[in-house]
């Protein structure tokens, strides 16, 4: 019985650990908004999943891309699937491509964010003094 008590509690602290996921659309706001959030998030969690379907799965890719070519993110992870969509015009449910992919923080993303976080300060300063 002991051992089924210790198998229980290993299990909760494995998933205690839950990760943020940023549902992407192609639709609904642009590019940059996401790289935006992705950041802001990166922020408080030290990874972030960013997930998408269908023709959203190219923004997605982008912006793990712009991330990770900015020295703030590396890919941990890359997951493919499908998954059923019901449309009520079709008798059969639509499959979907689902993409997500797991990012993680560098070693360097505090570093980077207080530079450009110095950088837009130093900016709007200059812009006050003109």
């Amino acid at each position: 019985m002991e051992g089924v008590t210790q198998a229980v509690n290993g299990l909760s602290l494995n998933n205690s650990r839950k990760r943020y996921r940023i549902q992407v659309s192609n639709t609904k706001k642009p590019l940059f908004f996401y790289v935006n959030l992705a950041k802001r998030h990166m922020q408080l969690h030290n990874e972030i999943e960013l997930s998408a379907l269908g023709m959203a799965i190219a923004t997605t890719v982008s912006i793990a891309e712009i991330l990770k070519n900015s020295g703030l993110a590396t890919v941990k992870q890359i997951m493919t699937s499908t998954v059923d969509i019901q449309d009520e015009s079709r008798a059969r449910p639509l499959q979907k491509a689902k993409i997500a992919i797991l990012l993680g923080k560098t070693e360097e993303f505090d570093e980077l964010m207080a530079a450009a976080a110095a950088e837009v300060r130093g900016g709007v300063q200059g812009d006050e003094h003109n």
